[in-house]
């Protein structure tokens, strides 16, 4: 009989990794907390689970940045839950991800692909393809046409920070919505939106094509978009970041951070943070508060920061991770003081109670 040897104390070896096992609980949030003591993309899924809801018992001011084509892959109704139950304070989204939810909401669909179908044969159909996604052209620039017409409704004297504006689009679209996305949400729980890269999305063609036919001479003043930011950041007595893709909004938060100076207020840094990203990881497996590349993936974080980095495809994260929400938020929303927007005028008023 071969004689096992007790292993060698170390104060390294102290969490054994708990292999997930099949048992009767089939909740989702039952599942994630199995995942905890599992190891890489599993482990990291589920500490984000367990971050979003310390953000939330911690009246955390929550603050997303989410950019790509999660609305056409059918994301839309799971946005607007975080938005409608508070999950989240402030959204910093793409242009093109703010214009799919509006041609949603203008009762529009996307649509699924199927591989035999050729650029060729979609090109002549006037068919948009994204991946295995598909959007009718025509749709596309009848939501161009309508954004158009809202602006030309609008006061043509001043320029609108891109908050200001999408509030008031949320609010129109609002009076004819029939099923909530994340525009008419935000406006309705007075959650603030910005949007860094309006320009590089079809609401500003939108915009254009009315200039064009000199219906109205509408332009956006973004230097008050990092004003209300700054505004939100120093406020806040905590803060922490989902960083939902990459790009432009991810980058707009990280700036905030730097914009407090413009009070003289010091950052303080986010103390949560969560990727959600197929970007490639820090090569030690996940990133660390004490590595360079901190800044570029969070942006600066308090010394110690409760940090996650899911190294996969939002379209599979977010479903997992917001349906367990609501299976386990419930008793942490009960005593959260979030803060209060006031949408009056240019100006973004922050309260915290």
């Amino acid at each position: 009989m071969v004689t096992q040897r007790k292993p060698r104390p170390s104060k390294y070896l102290t969490a054994p990794i708990r292999p997930v096992q099949v048992d009767r609980d089939r909740s989702v949030a039952g599942l994630l907390e199995k995942m905890e003591g599992a190891g890489f993309g599993a482990r990291q899924l589920a500490e984000a689970h367990r971050i979003w809801l310390d953000m939330l018992g911690d009246n955390t001011t929550i603050m997303v940045a989410a950019s790509g084509a999660l609305i056409p892959a059918g994301m839309r109704r799971l946005l607007a839950y975080v938005i409608k139950n508070r999950f989240v304070d402030v959204l910093v989204c793409s242009g093109s991800l703010l214009f799919h939810d509006l041609h949603e909401t203008l009762g529009r669909q996307h649509y699924q692909s199927h591989p035999s179908m050729t650029d060729a044969e979609l090109e002549s159909a006037q068919i948009d393809r994204m991946w295995d996604v598909l959007a009718s052209e025509e749709e596309y620039h009848e939501a161009n046409e309508w954004v158009g017409g809202f602006v030309n409704q609008m006061d043509q004297s001043r320029p609108y920070s891109t908050r200001e504006f999408l509030h008031m689009l949320g609010r129109e679209l609002a009076e004819i919505a029939t099923d909530d996305g994340v525009l008419t949400s935000a406006y309705k729980s007075r959650v603030p939106i910005f949007c860094p890269t309006i320009a590089d999305s079809a609401i500003t063609v939108g915009i254009a094509g009315a200039r064009f036919e000199k219906k109205n001479s509408f332009c956006f003043d973004i230097a008050q978009d990092v004003l209300d930011m700054m505004q939100v950041a120093a406020r806040a007595r905590v803060t922490g970041v989902i960083n939902i893709g990459g790009g432009t909004s991810r980058s707009f938060i990280q700036q905030m951070e730097q914009a407090t100076n413009i009070i003289k207020t010091p950052a303080r840094g986010h103390k949560y943070a969560i990727q959600i990203a197929t970007d490639m990881p820090h090569p030690g497996g996940r990133s660390s508060p004490h590595v360079n590349d901190e800044a570029l993936i969070f942006g600066k974080l308090q010394r110690g920061a409760a940090t996650a980095y899911v190294n996969c495809d939002a379209t599979i994260a977010l479903p997992i991770l917001i349906t367990s929400l609501s299976q386990t938020a419930a008793k942490y929303m009960k005593g959260r003081k979030r803060p209060n927007f006031t949408f009056a005028g240019k100006e973004l008023t922050v309260e915290v109670s």
